[in-house]
């Protein structure tokens, strides 16, 4: 494959790390995309975003129904050397009946010690990978105790098999909760922003991040595609603030200033690309050499709400 001449700089996710690529690759879709059917052709899909220097992978437990972490690990092990350029960050925690678990009566979370360290031990068998670079606790289990996580937490980090730790989806006084029974830091937070999702930017998430100085990760930053077609008033003058304000940015896609837009919050958002189209994937990696204008962030904020702020 070509060498591409990256703009993307790694970046840590909080005080003491881990590093990680600006902008990730994420597999929720993965088994979704017909060009991507084979081991081969999600290695030479991941091939790209190494290229790009998109270097982390965002995956989880229960993507594809299971099947996407022994997906990737298929791929990797068809690409040794490529495996060594990559970061993982894998999710457990939620378990939904199927077919591999017919005992499953009910949809649950469970971040239970016991649970967090088979699902490690699971994601690494199946990821073929000595290491993970993150783990992140999926959905806050209300069944739990905060204690029991943490303990489950510390112990795959203490035996090596994961460098840093973090949450999804948390909201403020979970991420508290879980902390304070920790020795160790919390590297992020995943959970949704986009235009048309910005409840992170009112419940205190996105400055709970930024007093603890770990960047969050910010998923569907397309708003799961809406954002760049159909007929919701909200994505159509989205859409329509992006094209006029293109030409200031070089020509930039709509795809390309919306993860911008992301990108600028002073949070210091990495953004988790939920495409698999390897055009978008591109803007992506465009998005990060863009300094958007003060300005022109309200207007698209603007735009997304139908009202002038107030």
């Amino acid at each position: 494959m070509r060498q591409h001449a990256s703009m993307l700089t790694p970046v840590n996710l909080g005080p003491q790390g881990p590093w990680v690529s600006p902008i990730v690759y994420g597999t929720w879709r993965l088994l979704a995309d017909p060009d991507l059917a084979t081991p081969q052709a999600v290695a030479r899909r991941l091939g790209l975003c190494a290229d790009l220097g998109i270097t982390t992978i965002d995956t989880a437990e229960i993507y594809g129904g299971y099947e996407v972490e022994e997906r990737l690990g298929q791929a990797l092990a068809l690409a040794p050397a490529l495996k060594q350029k990559l970061q993982i960050v894998t999710k457990f925690g939620i378990y939904i009946p199927n077919h591999r678990h017919p005992e499953r009566k009910v949809a649950f979370y469970n971040a239970s010690a016991e649970r967090i360290v088979k699902s490690t031990e699971k994601s690494l068998r199946l990821l073929g990978v000595e290491t993970l670079e993150v783990l992140l606790v999926h959905r806050p289990d209300w069944f739990t105790a905060a204690e029991d996580t943490a303990r489950g937490l510390e112990q795959v980090m203490a035996s090596g098999k994961v460098k840093a730790v973090g949450v999804s989806n948390y909201t403020v006084s979970q991420f508290d909760l879980l902390q304070s029974c920790m020795s160790k830091p919390l590297v992020t937070n995943q959970v949704e922003l986009n235009l048309l999702a910005m409840g992170a930017m009112y419940d205190g998430t996105l400055d709970q991040c930024q007093q603890r100085k770990v960047r969050p990760m910010a998923w569907s930053p397309l708003g799961g595609g809406r954002l760049l077609s159909g007929d919701d008033p909200a994505g159509v003058r989205v859409r329509a603030a992006c094209v006029a304000m293109s030409e200031k940015y070089g020509g930039a896609s709509v795809s390309t200033l919306l993860y911008a837009w992301v990108m600028a919050h002073p949070s210091r958002c990495v953004p988790v690309l939920g495409t698999n189209k390897e055009d978008r994937i591109k803007e992506a990696e465009t998005a990060a050499g863009i300094k958007m204008d003060q300005q022109d962030w309200y207007a698209l904020w603007e735009a997304a709400k139908g009202h002038k702020i107030p």
